[in-house]
C-alpha cells in the first residue's frame, strides 16, 4: 500500500540519517523533517517525533519500549497515549506489531470494512471503534483479525468501489444492497466521490 511504503521510506531514511535515536533528539525540526519527507507531513511530524522521543528519555533513561510488554495491555495503552500527538491507532501499532500485545489499530480501511459489514455501527467513531472492535475476537485472535481486516479493505471492499460480486463475506453486508443499486445508476457509472462513501 502507498502509505505504508512511504511510511517505510521515511523510516529507512530517518534511520539512515540518524543512525542513533540520541541523533533525532539532537537534529533540529528541518533535519528531521527533511529525512522523513517522503511519509508526509514532516514538517508536523518532525518536531513530535523529537518531543516524544526526549519525553521517552525523560520517563525511562534509555530510548526503548520494551518495558511496555510486561505491562497489563491497558496500562501499556495510557503509557503510550500519554505521549503527544500519539492516538489510539498508534498505540494500537505499536502495542501489536512491534510488542506483540492484542491492540486492535483501526486504520481508514477497517472502520470503512466494520461499518459496512455491521460490525460496529454507522455512527461509531474511529476512536470507539477501537476499543468496540478489540473484545470482539480473542487476544490471540487480533493480529490476524487486524490484518485480514486491512486485506479485505484494500483488495475487495475498496473506498470508492467496493467488489461486492468478489466479496466472500457479501451475504452479510449491509452495504451491499446500497453499492448494487447505485451501481445501476446511470449517474453513478463514474466514481462514487469520497463523501459519498459509507
Amino acid at each position: 500500500h502507498t502509505s505504508d511504503s512511504n511510511a517505510e521510506v521515511a523510516y529507512k531514511s530517518l534511520r539512515k540519517i540518524f543512525p542513533a535515536w540520541m541523533d533525532v533528539i539532537e537534529a533540529g525540526p528541518a533535519e528531521i523533517a527533511e529525512a522523513i519527507k517522503h511519509g508526509g507531513l514532516a514538517n508536523q511530524k518532525a518536531p513530535r517525533i523529537r518531543e516524544i522521543l526526549r519525553i521517552i528519555l525523560e520517563r525511562t533513561g534509555r530510548l526503548e519500549l520494551e518495558f511496555l510488554a510486561s505491562m497489563p495491555l491497558e496500562e501499556a495503552r495510557a503509557w503510550l497515549i500519554s505521549l503527544p500527538g500519539v492516538g489510539k491507532k498508534t498505540t494500537g501499532i505499536v502495542l501489536n506489531f512491534a510488542l506483540g500485545m492484542p491492540a486492535m489499530p483501526v486504520d481508514t480501511h477497517i472502520y470503512r470494512v466494520a461499518r459496512r459489514l455491521g460490525l460496529i455501527g454507522l455512527k461509531t467513531n474511529v476512536d470507539a471503534a477501537h476499543d468496540m472492535m478489540e473484545i470482539q475476537v480473542s487476544p490471540d485472535e487480533i493480529f490476524r483479525y487486524h490484518t485480514l481486516l486491512i486485506t479485505h479493505g484494500r483488495q475487495i471492499c475498496k473506498a470508492q468501489r467496493p467488489l461486492c460480486g468478489e466479496c466472500p463475506m457479501a451475504d452479510l453486508c449491509a452495504a451491499k444492497p446500497v453499492f448494487e443499486k447505485a451501481f445501476e445508476a446511470e449517474k453513478y457509472r463514474r466514481p462514487v466521490r469520497a463523501g459519498q462513501t459509507l
